[in-house]
């Protein structure tokens, strides 16, 4: 289906992924980042108005381009009916009085430089990690309080709490996008490759919401990581080491999904599916993240994804345990504790399995009891059972509910 014949209620939410951080981008650097509430507002009242238009006339020939020349217009209009330039942001940027405002322009070339140095912009070390992280995916990715919440495995009000701080701390700082120097980039790269490790993330397997793999935030989040690629600052091998990763991952997408939109597990994928040329690229990206002495938690997970694609190989369990055994020293996660506890039930066998995951005791995790549940089918199909029944009754996401329900159905088939 094309944009054009597309319905605009299908096809808005998709052009809002990936267009509404592009404009906010571009306005924020616009208008400076301490206006980026202005730059916000601006941009969804273009959406508000393309839902508007589109229902009654239909969607344009060229969906985006329409939305930035109403995103142009609409600046254009804020700046003359509130005289925002003479008040506000002339006196900001020194321009001298008898200057008009500058011309908002959205140029393939202007969105992508903004979006970078936007991102460079929030990731900056006046506020904690953790703050400069949530801000960015939501300014950037466009995150609800729920997706950063069940990434950081954090309580909503918590969430808001650190957005609501860091917005303020920017506000104080008063500074604006622009060139930052070496020193600076590279003392903001890992909070930036963080950030584009946790987009990716939320597509490849969503914690909220009804979809549980989202392309749209996988492609994002791999298109990001490529302008890092091309940038001779920020060209690191630990950027190539989550490319790679991403590359690997993605490789596998049109797989994981069957036509109804269900979930289809690892073992049952249909290999002719995979992508070979994203396999490819992740080899290629992988031998560019060995160049140097350096070994991060992109490094070893990317090896994992690596073995993942290597459809026979001596010892590929061994190899992926002893990655996850190093990943596991580096990085503490529940989610990385329950795949190192899969890789080692593949290595030792189902029982030892199980008594190495029943030491976690992540009790409250749907995957906990997912994992305990697939270990005990060989072994007593009533605790697998009751296992499935426990991982369905916590998950939040209505993809895995069903996946685990056929899992679940398929025990009480003879």
């Amino acid at each position: 289906m094309s944009e054009k014949s597309a319905s605009h209620t299908d096809l808005l939410p998709h052009l809002f992924r990936l267009e509404y951080t592009k404009m906010t981008a571009v306005l924020c650097r616009h208008f400076g980042l301490q206006h980026i509430e202005i730059a916000e507002d601006i941009a969804s009242e273009t959406f508000l108005k393309a839902m508007e238009s589109w229902g009654v006339n239909g969607v344009p020939e060229n969906p985006a381009a329409w939305l930035y020349a109403v995103a142009k217009n609409k600046t254009k209009d804020y700046l003359r009916r509130q005289q925002l330039f003479e008040n506000q942001v002339k006196g900001a940027l020194k321009t001298p009085a008898s200057q008009d405002a500058p011309e908002v322009r959205f140029t393939p070339e202007i969105i992508q430089d903004s979006q970078l140095a936007m991102i460079f912009a929030v990731c900056n070390p006046c506020n904690p990690a953790e703050a400069q992280i949530c801000l960015a995916l939501q300014i950037l990715c466009g995150f609800s309080i729920t997706e950063m919440a069940d990434a950081f495995l954090a309580k909503t009000e918590t969430i808001k709490k650190r957005l609501l701080r860091a917005r303020e701390k920017l506000r104080q700082d008063h500074f604006e996008i622009g060139e930052l120097q070496e020193s600076a980039i590279a003392e903001r790269l890992p909070t930036v490759l963080r950030t584009i490790y946790l987009l990716f993330n939320e597509g490849y397997f969503s914690a909220s919401g009804s979809q549980l793999i989202r392309k749209d935030l996988c492609a994002e989040a791999l298109r990001l990581a490529h302008l890092l690629s091309e940038n001779p600052l920020t060209n690191t091998t630990e950027a190539n080491a989550l490319l790679a990763l991403m590359c690997y991952q993605s490789s596998r997408l049109e797989a994981r999904e069957d036509e109804a939109g269900e979930t289809i597990l690892f073992e049952e994928q249909d290999r002719d599916l995979w992508s070979q040329e994203l396999i490819d690229k992740g080899n290629q990206y992988l031998v560019n993240a060995c160049a140097g002495n350096a070994v991060s938690k992109y490094h070893l997970e990317a090896g994992i994804a690596y073995w993942h694609t290597t459809p026979v190989a001596t010892k590929k369990w061994e190899h992926i345990l002893q990655l996850y055994n190093q990943l596991i020293l580096l990085e503490y996660s529940p989610m990385m504790a329950l795949n190192r506890t899969f890789a080692y039930a593949q290595v030792y066998g189902p029982e030892r399995g199980i008594a190495e995951a029943e030491k976690l005791q992540l009790t409250t995790h749907s995957a906990y009891h997912a994992l305990l549940a697939y270990l005990w089918i060989s072994i007593d199909l009533t605790k697998a059972i009751s296992y499935y029944q426990q991982a369905i009754q916590l998950t939040k996401s209505a993809t895995e509910k069903k996946t685990l329900q056929r899992e679940l159905d398929k025990l009480y088939t003879p």
